[in-house]
């Protein structure tokens, strides 16, 4: 089955660490050995040879670098003062994947329409196998966007992911900061839905979901994030997605990329508890959950958010690297999942999603 990961933070990456992803994760993590990155960021799940053996076809890649009031310590390097800081940063991140693109023609593909998807869809059925990996540029917190009417510059390079927030922008509150979007956030929104722009509700308090899905016309995803109702204890309970969230999120045909995160699995969960008391079961529970929620398996994906902060040292013990995401399938299966529920979970979610949001060409 084809995989559809909702958030990898690949170019920060690059950026931060000077991580070459088309090497496979253990190749990294031996380069890495001795160094402090795996303490920093912790040790890769993801590679070029990682993704091809998980048939993992899609990506959704974000541009994200985080504000100087957030930095945890002189390693990080990719941070923002002010907005016009962060457009460098965020252009510069975009910059990378075209010219990954454009220098591994026969490994990676930007996504910025359906016929883009298409031909990377038909690059997994080719015999013999020439697969492509697609790209789908996302926007974690919007401070890039100078204001609201630059965001056309942004469409026209390729962007066709969106995210308000991350801490607090200026667009809308966000994780611990939590707090309502603004009025530069509904102008944003507003002109998001006039260039079809799809909107991702993570990391908005409840209070910003919920103007989200009210205010917004367009198609709105939660690209990672796991139900609230099943992490207790969290230091950032702002962050998980409530029930009335995950319901409003159905009913207007949205997805939820469910994280692979054990500190979103129980949120008093730290590193140093080690991983050894988390499986693939607790991912497949809160992709249940989300299903029992919504009355169906078509409103949930996956959206990993590996290498965002996270390494394989925080995630199940039975995963060691997004080749891994396919054991998730058999998780299900043990849970009553038809073939096609869990064929729908793992990638055709977030592909029909794709499909109908995308612009034609």
């Amino acid at each position: 089955m084809l995989i559809v990961d909702g958030h990898e933070d690949i170019a920060w990456n690059m950026q931060q660490f000077k991580r070459d992803y088309l090497r496979s994760a253990a190749e990294t993590r031996a380069i890495e050995a001795g160094s402090n990155v795996p303490e920093q960021n912790g040790n890769t799940l993801l590679g070029w040879p990682d993704w091809l053996k998980g048939q993992v076809a899609v990506v959704f890649a974000t541009l994200f670098a985080v504000p100087q009031r957030h930095i945890t310590g002189p390693w990080e390097t990719v941070f923002y003062k002010d907005q016009d800081e962060a457009a460098c940063l965020y252009w510069e991140q975009l910059d990378l994947y075209h010219r990954w693109a454009e220098e591994n023609p026969e490994k990676f593909r930007l996504i910025g329409s359906r016929k883009d998807l298409a031909e990377v869809l038909a690059s997994w059925s080719k015999d013999p196998l020439e697969p492509l990996i697609g790209l789908v540029p996302l926007m974690e917190g919007a401070d890039a966007v100078l204001k609201p009417d630059r965001l056309v510059e942004w469409y026209e390079q390729g962007l066709r992911i969106v995210g308000l927030a991350w801490s607090g922008t200026a667009y809308a509150g966000g994780t611990r900061e939590p707090g309502p979007i603004s009025p530069a956030g509904f102008d944003l929104m507003d002109i998001m839905a006039d260039l079809g722009l799809v909107l991702d509700i993570s990391h908005l308090s409840e209070e910003g979901c919920l103007q989200a899905l009210d205010h917004y016309p367009g198609t709105v995803i939660a690209s990672h994030g796991n139900p609230a109702a099943l992490i207790s204890n969290s230091d950032t309970p702002e962050r998980h997605f409530t029930d009335e969230v995950i319901r409003r999120l159905a009913e207007r045909g949205g997805v939820v990329g469910v994280t692979i995160y054990n500190r979103f699995l129980r949120g008093d969960w730290k590193r140093k508890d080690g991983r050894q008391e988390f499986s693939l079961d607790n991912v497949a529970e809160h992709i249940d959950y989300i299903c029992q929620k919504t009355g169906s398996a078509v409103y949930v994906g996956l959206g990993s958010d590996f290498d965002g902060g996270l390494g394989v040292e925080d995630t199940p013990a039975d995963l060691d690297t997004v080749a891994d995401l396919q054991l998730i399938g058999n998780r299900l299966e043990g849970r009553g999942f038809s073939s096609q529920d869990i064929e729908a979970v793992l990638g055709k979610n977030w592909l029909n999603l794709l499909e109908q949001s995308l612009p034609e060409k």
